[in-house]
């Protein structure tokens, strides 16, 4: 289970604890995120998070596995499916990143304006959030648990800096032939009312992959996990027990 760009492990709490009733569930921080700390090389380009979950799954002797992504840890995820077809049984991609927009194609998805790298200094709650209440459609759902646990996560060491690392190394590419590559059937989820990375790039992907079902949930924002975890678990559980 692969979070998304500024989150942690944590984000899969909920999905976590039901799915572990019948599946091996393994779940990190990705480099720069959580408690990882920054990768011990400044790398954060697309084939190094392909490296870093290659490594990872080949240390804890994985040698098949389902992968479920949300946004940066969807485009991961689709590029690990991409880069290992026969590896990746099955592949969850939840509002994934790495389709830009044509005219967007080389441009940084995850550009910082100047005053981001104020927050390596300080980091106030409520710039946090602030700035996950988009991820919402229900605001009321950013409750002060998981505010605290955001806010507190961004603060690990090393985490800022590895954000701003991060976003300065990546680039959009055009996502095309890769994805053509992907074997595993593939779900993908979204929330209706994404601001972040909005519904209609569904499209996108259903159109390239082979073997792809979308599924939209309505009144849901970015963080179908953490928003209203059983809708978006109920579609996973149906996908995981439907295909073998």
């Amino acid at each position: 289970m692969l979070h998304g760009f500024g989150s942690s492990l944590q984000t899969w709490d909920t999905w976590a604890q039901s799915l572990q009733k019948n599946y091996r569930v393994v779940r990190l921080d990705l480099p720069g995120f959580g408690l990882s700390g920054a990768s011990p090389r400044n790398a954060y380009a697309e084939e190094d998070d392909v490296l870093f979950i290659e490594n990872f799954v080949n240390s804890i002797g994985v040698h098949e596995f389902s992968l479920i992504g949300h946004s940066m840890g969807g485009k991961i995820a689709w590029h690990v499916a991409a880069t290992y077809p026969a590896k990746v049984k099955r592949l969850i991609l939840m509002a994934p990143d790495g389709y830009a927009n044509p005219e967007d194609m080389g441009a940084k998805p995850y550009e910082m304006p100047t005053f981001m790298h104020v927050m390596k200094y300080a980091l106030p709650e409520f710039f946090v959030k602030k700035s996950l209440e988009p991820a919402f459609f229900d605001t009321q759902a950013l409750n002060a648990g998981l505010l605290t646990r955001y806010h507190d996560f961004l603060r690990a060491p090393g985490v800022r800096q590895a954000i701003i690392d991060r976003a300065n190394q990546t680039v959009n590419t055009d996502p095309v032939a890769r994805l053509k590559r992907i074997s595993a059937p593939t779900l993908l989820l979204w929330g209706e009312n994404d601001q972040m990375i909005p519904q209609d790039n569904a499209k996108r992907y259903a159109q390239v992959l082979a073997n792809a079902t979308t599924v939209v949930l309505p009144k849901q924002g970015h963080l179908l996990q953490e928003e209203r975890p059983q809708e978006g678990l109920a579609q996973v559980l149906a996908f995981l027990n439907a295909v073998h």
